[in-house]
Parts: C-alpha cells; structure tokens; sequence
C-alpha cells in the first residue's frame, strides 16, 4: 500500500471524529447562548485544552519550529514570553473576567461586556470592538487556511489550493453546525493529539542520529538548511548576535494574550471564576511541555537533516515544515499519518474558535445592536451559522496567493488584538476610573499604531510593543481628562471585585446565588 493511502486512512478516521463531534455539538445546542459560549458551562480542563489548542494552532507545529531552525534559540525567547503572558492571563483575567461578565448584564463576548462594563449608550465601543476582530480575525483564519494548504502540499505532495479547501471545508462543517460546545472538545482531542506528537517527534528523532549529543553540536558547526559548512555560531546561545530590540520583541508576544479573544471568550465560558486555577494547572502544563517539544524538534532536526544529504526539508524558505517531513521519514505511513494528523488538528483547533468568535461579533454585537429587536434563538444560531461560511469565504480569498509565513500572518493579527483589547481588558478588571471615551481611544490607537507600526517599522521592534504602550497612555490620559464614570458603574466595578473575593476564600460557594446577594446587598445600601 502506498505511503499516502495510509495518511488518507489516518486523516480520514481523524476527520470523520471531528464531524461526529460536530454532530454531538448540534445536538447540545438549544439556545443562542449555547451556540454561542456553551451555556457557560465549560469544565476547567475542557477550557485549558481548548484556550490552549485554538492559541497554538499550526504556529505551534509548524511556524515556531520553523523559525527556531532558521535562526536559532534566540526565537525561545518568544516561547518565554508566551508562557509568563499566559500565565498571567489565567491568573489575573480569568476568574475576575467570569465574575465581572456575570455582574455587567451577563456579557457573552468581549464588545458586549466592553459596553456593558461601562455603559455606552452610544454603542460606538462595541461597534469599534467588533470591527477590529472582524478585520484581524479574517487575517488570523487566512493563517490556518495557508497552513492547511502547505500541510498537504508536504505531506502528499499535493496541490496546496485543494489541501487549503479540504481543511477549509471540514472545520467549517463542524464549526456550522456544533457551535461552541463542538469547537471546544473537538480542540480537546486536537490538543492531546498535539501534545503527543510533540513528545513522540523529537524522541524518535533523537534516536536517529548517529550520535544524540549531536543535536547540541551540529547546528553551529555543520552545513544545514540555508547554511554553509560553517553552520550558524550563535544557534545556541540566545544573546549573542541578538539585539535587544529583537529579544523584546519577541518576549512581548507574551502581551498579547490579554487581548486575543478567541482565548478570553474561554474564560467567559467557565462555570465559575473557581475554575480558573484548575484552568491555568491544566493549560500552562500543556503548553510549557508542547513549547518544549517544539523546540526539541528544531534543535534535534537541525542534525537531523543535517546529516543526511539525501532528506531535505520541503518548504526550502521558512522551513515551516520541518515536523511533517520528519514525521514522515521516522514512521511507518499509518503512524506517521497519525501523527501528521496532530497539525491538521492544530490549524483546525485555531480556525474553528476564530470563525465561532467572528460569528458571535457579528451577530451579537452588529446585528442585534443595529436591528434593535430581539428575535428567537434558532433565527441568532442560523445567522450565525451564515456569517461563519461568510468570514471564511473572506479568508479563503485572501490565502489563494499567500504572500507572508504563517508565523507572519499570525503576528500580525496577534499585536493588532494585542494592542487594541490587552490594555482594555486589563484597565476594564482593575481600574474603575476608566471611562468609556477612553477606552475607545486606547482601543484605536492600539489597533492603528500597531497596523502602521508593522507596516513600516516592523524590522525595529514587534509591533505590539508601541501598540501597547500608545494604547495604555492614550487610554488613562482620556480618561482622567474625562468625566468620571457614573454611580452605578462604580457600583457594579465594586461588585466585581467582590464576586472573585467571595469565591478565592470559599470555592464551593454557589457563584449564581452569591452574585445575586452581593446585587441585593449593594441595592439596598445604596
């Protein structure tokens, strides 16, 4: 049987459980609200997984051991920066996010919590907020469409238009039509699939080598990839030959998680605030062992393709595919198809939360905004099915002709929400002067210094560093020039605070009922 008779057969049992899954998730949904965060009912280990394996996507398999085998360990900074940053994101955003949406009108997406946490009757911030994920989102899609493309162009040999459309085609199907709760087990099962092929890779590979110690040695002496004989001397260490600049910016993706809501949409998903710390054990380990599987396989296939002339890696530019070709030279087809199938799962995982995110602004935070009615729960769930199939029709026009790297594609999306929703989200928990002026301004000027930033400057620094900093100033300067928010949304600020209090002292307190006293409490001293 040939080699790609047996990745079809893996491929094929893959999707037809991703379909299944979708069809579960279907059948769940009853409600808008299900379609659209799951009912709020999300296990902290389903949430983990899910944050996790729709952030990582095909970056993680595929961009990031790319870019740590083109220039090295200083591209670990990146993975260092992304640990603290989601680290501090489950710490600090999650169990206060989920006991403030409770309190601010029962917020299901972040324009509609932007607004209802200070009370624009304008609703020019939530207008703003859902523009801007709507046009970095339909970058972000692209990405995993390119990378769907590329993974059957190195894994069959095949046409990377028809690979992009297959890939297209089945996360949408399951996308359409299980919703939320669909999106997040099928993530489940794409993030165990990830970790494992993370695991599985570099070890084989390691045993490969005619001399393991090589993997610490080859790179800085030896010819590979697009070095000569005399290798790249500063492979190994992360400072030399690095600029400062360089360093910081890659350390800044850690800033962006804040602000990216395809994960903080996980968050406004949990059952409790409580479940957050199970959240953060859950999803930091996943990501800290899968970050250190993917820098094993660039350092490992440094040798690895190093010393043997007669294997090369398949994209010969960013070198982007480095984990499907070693997959498929270490392993029978039927295992290797399984494991390739472990970055299929990654570039699904990533687009199926980044359509449901889209869908959910359009509808809930354009369509009910501008149409002013209220209409039944299966007419929201069919619109919103409509505008995945709209969004990804978008993307898949803009990936026919990639003219970037996935790792590219990603950045960008990545510091333009970064810098327009990090700072707000963090000001939005901690700050009760903020005003809602402010938060428009800082929210703008994130978004535009960081397109402008990328696009003439972005050799200097990553862009999400000015953005965030623009952003942050803009955004407090505003608002102390502003008037002070009103009474009750200091009240409701106050509130909050004491929601997540209430719950870090007692973890089997009933989050509904408490959040009810608290409102009754501060009515009646009020």
């Amino acid at each position: 049987m040939q080699e790609s008779t047996w990745f079809i057969i893996a491929i094929v049992i893959y999707l037809l459980v991703m379909l299944l899954i979708g069809l579960w998730g279907y059948r769940q949904t009853k409600a808008y609200d299900d379609y659209a965060v799951g009912g709020r009912g999300l296990p902290p280990f389903v949430a983990a997984l899910s944050a996790g394996a729709s952030d990582m996507s095909g970056w993680l398999l595929m961009g990031l051991p790319g870019a740590l085998y083109l220039v090295g360990l200083a591209e670990a900074w990146m993975a260092i920066g992304l640990t603290i940053g989601a680290w501090a994101n489950w710490k600090l955003v999650a169990p206060r996010l989920r006991s403030y949406s409770e309190i601010a009108g029962n917020s299901i997406t972040m324009p509609s919590f932007f607004e209802n946490r200070l009370r624009d009757k304008s609703h020019l911030l939530r207008t703003i907020a859902a523009i801007i994920i709507i046009f970095f989102f339909t970058f972000y899609v692209a990405s995993g469409m390119v990378a769907g493309g590329r993974y059957f162009e190195a894994t069959f040999d095949g046409n990377y238009l028809t690979g992009m459309l297959i890939v297209a085609a089945v996360t949408i199907l399951y996308t359409f039509f299980g919703g939320f709760l669909a999106v997040s087990y099928t993530d489940v099962v794409q993030g165990l699939m990830m970790f494992m092929a993370l695991m599985i890779v570099p070890i084989m590979a390691l045993f490969a080598l005619d001399n393991p110690s090589d993997m610490f040695t080859w790179a800085t002496d030896n010819a590979y990839g697009p070095y000569g004989d005399e290798g790249n001397p500063t492979y190994f260490n992360m400072f030399a030959g690095v600029s400062a600049a360089v360093i910081i910016s890659n350390l800044a993706w850690g800033l962006g998680y804040f602000g990216q809501p395809h994960i903080v949409v996980r968050f406004l998903a949990l059952r409790s605030p409580k479940d957050a710390r199970a959240g953060r054990f859950w999803g930091i380990s996943w990501m800290g062992l899968s970050l250190i599987g993917g820098l094993f396989v660039a350092m490992i296939g440094t040798a690895f393709f190093g010393q043997n002339p007669d294997i090369q890696v398949t994209d010969q530019e960013n070198f982007e595919t480095i984990f499907l070709d070693m997959s498929r030279i270490l392993f029978h087809p039927l295992i290797a198809g399984l494991v390739l199938t472990a970055v299929l799962a990654a570039i699904m995982s990533t687009m199926s939360s980044q359509l449901l995110v889209v869908s959910s602004s359009l509808i809930e935070d354009l369509y009910r905004m501008v149409t002013k009615t209220n209409p039944s729960d299966k007419f929201l769930v069919f619109l919103s099915r409509g505008a995945v199939v709209v969004i990804a029709a978008i993307a898949l026009l803009l990936s026919i002709n990639p003219s970037d790297s996935i790792l590219g594609l990603v950045g960008f999306a990545w510091a333009g929400f970064g810098s327009a929703f990090g700072p707000l989200v963090i000001a939005s928990l901690y700050w009760k002067r903020l005003t809602a002026p402010g938060a428009i301004v800082g929210m703008v000027s994130g978004a535009i210094t960081a397109i402008i930033w990328g696009m003439f400057l972005g050799d200097v620094i990553y862009e999400i560093v000015p953005g965030v900093i623009v952003s942050t100033i803009l955004m407090v300067v505003v608002s102390l020039m502003t008037k002070e928010p009103d009474e009750r949304v200091r009240i409701e600020f106050d509130q909050a605070a004491k929601l997540s209090n209430a719950v870090k002292v007692d973890e089997n307190i009933d989050f509904s009922e408490e959040a009810e006293r608290i409102d009754a409490e501060d009515n009646r001293t009020n």
